[in-house]
């Protein structure tokens, strides 16, 4: 399956059901305390640990460099549960890093070494040939609890063995959002570990809110964010184009929980209204599941880096209506400059884009330098509140 249909297909999957797990011995818990069970963790050389220069695009076609550094001495961390990405054959993931989770990490993670230290557990999550074979009407042994009770396995050892006090940066996409979701529920939503809770950032995944409100519906404590220096807070959002709003069939943006709306909160305009995001794309990959990046300048320019930068090219506003609500994105491009006028990134099967799916996998690609922004001043009001 070229793409389009496991991205979004895991939140179905993780929120309404899926094929349950044969009945057979569990495996053993993993030990979080080994070094192999983490993709990245700070003090060595992993997948979080790679050349993240990207080439920033003028307007007027002008290219230049920008350097990245990470930061020598953060006083926050980052706990990251990546999306479905793994192509093990199996329908629950090993515990062996291949280069899709390491690929991950270089889309939506590594950059965030510049605000936190960074802990991502390895997780036997659900993987892709599973979903294209439940896909296919198969009965499939996956084990929603299985990579769930990975995930609160590692947030115990890192609360009990590597936290000590310091403020916490929750973060997961897809999948990983939605176990994340199930974690805050279990084990944070207005228990003790909430205190160590700086903000959660759920993209790319349903998290439902009372409609007009911004607390009580799959949280009961945590609210969406409303300000930059809030604490404890919620932003999630999913992503389609502003011209091609979620359909009525659409995965993402849409619930029929009876009073319920799906949140929207825009990491770019906490507060409302349209603002400028700061996508961070890769240069000659969108995403695996998606169309390649049209040039990123005519006449066409070589690009170098293994990251583009974009700016004042995309801007986005959350829309709701009686059904949903969504980051509507829009492609700000002049015809009459050099730089690009569109993107790609729909999801696509055999060429044909899926509009249930929307901008899924690009939810965080644009607004990455957003959420960095708002985990560095997020942490910010965390040292201030010490």
């Amino acid at each position: 399956m070229r793409g389009a249909l496991f991205a979004g297909l895991v939140l179905g999957l993780l929120v309404v059901g899926g094929s349950a797990a044969a009945e057979a011995p569990r495996p053993p818990a993993n030990d979080y305390g080994r070094e192999e069970a983490w993709l990245c963790r700070p003090g060595r050389s992993d997948a979080c640990d790679i050349d993240l220069t990207a080439t920033v695009v003028a307007a007027n076609g002008a290219l230049t460099r920008e350097t990245w550094t990470r930061h020598p001495a953060p006083e926050v961390d980052c706990f990251y549960v990546y999306p479905t990405v793994s192509a093990d054959t199996s329908p629950n993931s090993d515990m062996v890093p291949g280069p899709e989770e390491r690929a991950v990490a270089s889309r939506q993670l590594a950059r965030f070494g510049q605000v936190c230290r960074i802990f991502a557990p390895l997780y036997r999550q659900i993987t892709i040939p599973a979903l294209r074979r439940m896909t296919a009407g198969e009965t499939v042994p996956v084990d929603r609890d299985l990579a769930y009770g990975d995930i609160r396995d590692a947030w115990r050892h890192y609360l009990a063995r590597e936290n000590h006090g310091r403020g916490v940066i929750l973060f997961g996409h897809s999948q990983g959002a939605s176990v994340l979701k199930r974690l805050i529920q279990e084990e944070i939503d207005g228990k003790p570990a909430q205190a160590r809770v700086v903000a959660a950032y759920l993209p790319g995944a349903n998290i439902l809110v009372p409609k007009g409100k911004d607390v009580g519906g799959d949280f009961k404590a945590m609210p969406l964010c409303r300000s930059r220096d809030q604490l404890g807070c919620v932003v999630s959002y999913v992503t389609f184009r502003e011209r091609a709003p979620p359909p009525a069939n659409s995965r993402f943006g849409r619930t029929t929980a009876e009073g319920m709306q799906v949140a929207c909160a825009n990491p770019a305009a906490l507060g409302g209204g349209r603002a400028t995001l700061n996508p961070v794309f890769g240069a000659k990959s969108m995403h695996p599941t998606a169309a390649p990046p049209l040039p990123w300048t005519t006449p066409q320019k070589p690009i170098d880096t293994p990251f583009v930068k974009v700016p004042g090219l995309i801007s986005g506003i959350c829309m709701s209506d009686d059904n949903g609500a969504y980051l509507a994105v829009r492609v700000d491009g002049d015809p009459a400059d050099p730089r690009t006028d569109e993107i790609s990134g729909d999801h696509l099967a055999n060429g044909v884009v899926l509009p249930d799916w929307g901008l899924h996998s690009l939810d965080v690609p644009v607004a990455m330098g957003d959420l960095v922004e708002l985990a560095s001043d997020q942490a910010a009001a965390w040292r201030g509140k010490r």
